[in-house]
């Protein structure tokens, strides 16, 4: 056990290899399952596109795992304006999960523009921006924009929550 560990030291990209495989076999497991009916028009079907993503997928799963195990390793990251010796800023990332988790939490019950409002403002206050008339209007804009832009171009409609009948 000790010899396969001592082999595998410094290889983490094979867990990156394996949940690319993992990853893989999913979408084509998942394609498996789509039902077409049967006057479909379509000669490549919608089937076609699963099997294709899985199996790139899974090839290239298969291709990091034999570079790695030849002794290939990433390049490690050496951040352009990155100081990699410096810790974590945990006041500017907690903040930022806060807005993300508020964001969650209140999509649906007050709707995406209330919600998208609060998750760009706590996004903008949290790294760093002081100036809050302005950042509120600019998250506004943002969160209509967002809303009406999936709306008109995409045809999706996000939560309108308490807004609804308004928007």
């Amino acid at each position: 056990m000790n010899q396969l560990v001592s082999r595998l030291k410094g290889r983490s990209e094979l867990g990156l290899a394996a949940l690319l495989g993992v990853v893989g076999a999913a979408v084509i497991l998942d394609g498996l399952s789509l039902s077409v009916p049967y006057s479909q028009a379509d000669p490549v079907g919608p089937k076609t596109m699963p099997f294709i993503v899985g199996g790139l997928l899974l090839v290239c799963a298969v291709l990091l795992a034999v570079n790695v195990l030849r002794g290939g390793q990433g390049e490690a990251e050496s951040g352009e304006d990155v100081d990699l010796s410096h810790p974590t800023d945990w006041r500017t990332v907690v903040p930022l999960i806060g807005a993300f988790v508020l964001n969650i939490v209140l999509v649906d019950t007050v709707g995406w523009v209330i919600s998208g409002t609060l998750l760009f403002w706590g996004s903008a206050w949290a790294l760093g921006s002081r100036r809050y008339l302005r950042d509120a209007i600019i998250a506004v804009v943002l969160a209509l924009g967002t809303f009406y832009g999936f709306y008109l171009g995409l045809g999706i409609s996000l939560p309108a929550g308490l807004l609804q009948g308004v928007l």
